[in-house]
């Protein structure tokens, strides 16, 4: 158990570091957004209390917006409801017995189906969010659905090999 705790603790600060690499110098595009951060935040252990996950996803989103973004918040106002909605997630997707035994999810024990509902649903919220706070109403409708669609698709593949690194490194 103290080896996975130690991978995990590991593993979660080297992402962080390359979704910071991805935010600066992978933008192909301003409708293809990279985001891993909300796959980061829904393989936090279900073990930890709310308050605390979301004190990581602020202080996650607070440093990739500081180091990377530019604009001081939008990570962090999109991915603190990503925290606050990760065991309700986790509950109407995997199950509540996932929750009651404080067991971590895995490809091996969930399935890729499961994990891929689960990851829709997190970036969806998070990209909403963040999308609809940089437009800010300045923006047309068309280009905030286009930029939506586009970073679902972009983030949803590398979204789920970070779920495979934490959430291996988890169990």
């Amino acid at each position: 158990m103290k080896n996975a705790v130690q991978n995990f603790g590991i593993m979660f600060p080297l992402l962080l570091i390359a979704q910071v690499l991805i935010s600066n110098y992978f933008n192909f595009s301003p409708y293809a957004m990279l985001s891993i951060l909300p796959a980061m935040i829904l393989c936090l252990p279900v073990s930890m209390n709310t308050i605390w996950v979301m004190a990581i996803a602020f202080a996650s989103g607070l440093a990739v917006d500081f180091l990377a973004e530019g604009l001081l918040g939008l990570n962090t106002l999109a991915l603190v409801p990503v925290a606050l909605s990760q065991k309700t997630v986790i509950r109407v997707i995997m199950g509540e017995d996932l929750l009651t035994r404080q067991e971590n999810f895995s490809f091996k024990k969930n399935g890729a189906a499961k994990i891929s509902y689960a990851l829709v649903i997190v970036q969806a919220i998070f990209f909403m969010i963040y999308i609809f706070a940089d437009g800010a109403g300045v923006r047309p409708m068309w280009f905030n659905m286009a930029r939506f669609a586009g970073a679902m698709a972009c983030t949803f593949p590398l979204s789920l090999v970070t779920v495979n690194i934490l959430s291996s490194s988890n169990n």
